[in-house]
């Protein structure tokens, strides 16, 4: 396999707060194409490695490497322009709105023109069918004209989807995208994933095992900020180390 398969790296990635050691040399390689899979304990360091991913923090020490350039020192908006979007960088913050409105608004900021506001409205319905086309792929269609703030949980969680595919992420990071959800929108979300994940790569982290056996080629075990194992579903579920992360994890908090 050669390093153009990888379409995201990490390189000895370390982040330290104060003299604690949150991420620990983790060293990643997503295949380009795959679900990738980002599991742990609490405070195993997921979110930590996520916001260095998407340039919420500083990193300390480390590289990461995308599509082969150095992004380690950019910015979260350069490196959101280059195609890795993560899904609440630009999740329906507008609840008074309506579902087709937020998808228009993520397809502007694509074109660069979020703040245009002097424009007349008549100008954004040339991007209407472009919106229509997300909905449908996220099968919110029938809820276009539909205020934000009406729609259930799980449907909001596929507006998310929407917005970020308005972006046309080449990488997309999707953080416990079924966090709070009940079995059937459980169900319907993993379908969703599943769906957009053709032509593109997903890194996510994901709580539910249920999930991650269905839908991930890879998994990578963080523990204590760092990597524990990483393989297919079959392999990490059985691996000694894993279990006692976990089992450990819960006779603590017992």
């Amino acid at each position: 396999m050669t390093r153009n398969d990888f379409i995201l790296e990490t390189k000895q990635l370390t982040r330290e707060f104060k003299g604690f050691i949150a991420v620990d040399g983790v060293n990643l390689q997503i295949k380009r194409g795959s679900i990738h899979a980002l599991i742990g304990p609490n405070g195993a360091g997921k979110t930590t490695v996520f916001n260095l991913l998407t340039k919420f923090l500083p990193v300390s020490s480390g590289q990461i490497i995308y599509n082969g350039q150095d992004i380690t020192a950019l910015k979260a908006a350069e490196v959101a322009r280059m195609g890795m979007v993560r899904s609440f960088q630009i999740s329906a913050v507008f609840p008074h709105l309506s579902v087709l409105e937020n998808v228009r608004i993520g397809l502007q900021r694509k074109l660069g023109t979020s703040f245009h506001f002097w424009k007349p409205e008549s100008s954004l319905n040339t991007l209407n069918e472009q919106a229509m086309h997300l909905l449908e792929q996220v099968d919110l269609a029938s809820f276009a004209q539909t205020e934000t703030v009406q729609l259930p949980y799980g449907r909001k969680r596929a507006l998310e989807i929407a917005t970020t595919l308005a972006l046309d992420p080449e990488l997309m990071l999707l953080d416990e995208p079924t966090q709070g959800m009940g079995h059937e929108d459980v169900s319907r979300v993993v379908d969703l994933i599943r769906k957009v994940s053709a032509n593109r790569t997903v890194l996510m982290v994901e709580h539910n095992m249920n999930v991650i056996a269905d839908l991930s080629d890879t998994i990578t075990v963080l523990a204590r900020g760092s990597v524990l194992a990483e393989g297919p579903y079959a392999q990490v579920s059985k691996d000694p180390r894993v279990l006692e992360a976990y089992v450990g994890t819960v006779e603590e908090a017992a």
